[in-house]
């Protein structure tokens, strides 16, 4: 049955969504926006919206929005149009770890996120930890944001354009806990505003020329491209390769020490046009059971 909403004064409510988990969404690594609040809703920004969501019972419950900004933003960014219950079926087709993987992380969704706030996070993500990540972004987007609204009694701030970006120091970005990354997001910024056309050509490009136009900035390498191809431009059989990613495909697929190349070439022939999600779903699974740590 596809999902139905209503909207009762600024929370649209949506109803028959399946595989939607809050936790699996916001803390499979994937965005670094969002807050767990005390009621186990997620407060966030996202095209410069800021949202409060909630699941209560099995109706997903989305807080200071409104129709126009639902159907417009909001759909698409949690992608409600997308039946995730065939892209596990065809996961769980191709051997027993994703089995596993897609059950461990079933109410997975993958955010649609904005290209722009999406390349400067994923510079900030090489060699750092997710909550070192988020405060890095928060710190930027409170000191070079715009003031866009408050919950709970708690800021938040869009996320700062280009030509904002571009006009910085390194040591601005410094402050902000961007440590040698700083120089790379100046970069890129200046890079993006001398081509307008930039960012939608590559959403328009293949995986292969989108993932090596990205590499071009500033600061983004294979695994950040990858990342920044899915996440952003919707290139669904990008495959990222961190550490973790690596030591859990040498793990369960490979028992011995493969180059992240030869891991990316394994998953795209293993997962096809599915790649993408399985490395999620692989991600999520062995990062929060520790799978593969010390091995």
């Amino acid at each position: 049955m596809k999902y139905e909403w209503l909207y009762q004064s600024n929370k649209i409510i949506v109803k028959n969504v399946k595989d939607f988990e809050l936790k699996d969404i916001f803390e499979c690594g994937q965005c670094f926006r969002w807050r767990k609040e005390d009621d186990n809703s997620y407060t966030g920004v996202a095209y410069n919206k800021l949202l409060n969501i909630n699941k209560i019972d099995e109706d997903i419950h989305l807080l200071n929005t409104n129709p126009i900004d639902f159907e417009e933003i909001w759909i698409n960014y949690f992608d409600l149009n997308t039946d995730y219950a065939i892209i596990k079926k065809n996961l769980i087709k191709k051997d027993d770890v994703m089995k596993r993987a897609t059950s461990f992380g079933n109410g997975i969704r993958i955010l649609k996120q904005e290209p722009w706030e999406t390349i400067v996070s994923f510079i900030v993500s090489a060699n750092n930890n997710i909550p070192r990540i988020m405060k890095a972004i928060e710190l930027l987007c409170s000191k070079y944001g715009e003031e866009i609204g408050s919950f709970n009694g708690k800021l938040y701030y869009s996320f700062p354009r280009p030509e904002i970006i571009a006009k910085l120091k390194p040591e601005d970005l410094s402050a902000c806990n961007m440590g040698y990354r700083g120089p790379y997001i100046i970069k890129t910024a200046n890079q993006v505003l001398s081509n307008p056309n930039l960012i939608p050509m590559l959403r328009a490009q293949n995986t292969d020329h989108c993932r090596k136009g990205l590499i071009d900035f500033s600061g983004v390498g294979p695994k950040v491209a990858n990342c920044i191809a899915f996440f952003a431009f919707g290139k669904l059989d990008a495959f990222p390769v961190d550490v973790w990613v690596k030591r859990l495909m040498e793990y369960f697929y490979f028992h011995s020490e493969m180059k992240p190349k030869e891991i990316e070439d394994f998953a795209k022939n293993q997962y096809g046009s599915y790649a993408g999600y399985a490395q999620q779903y692989l991600f999520y699974y062995g990062r929060e059971l520790g799978i593969g740590k010390g091995d």
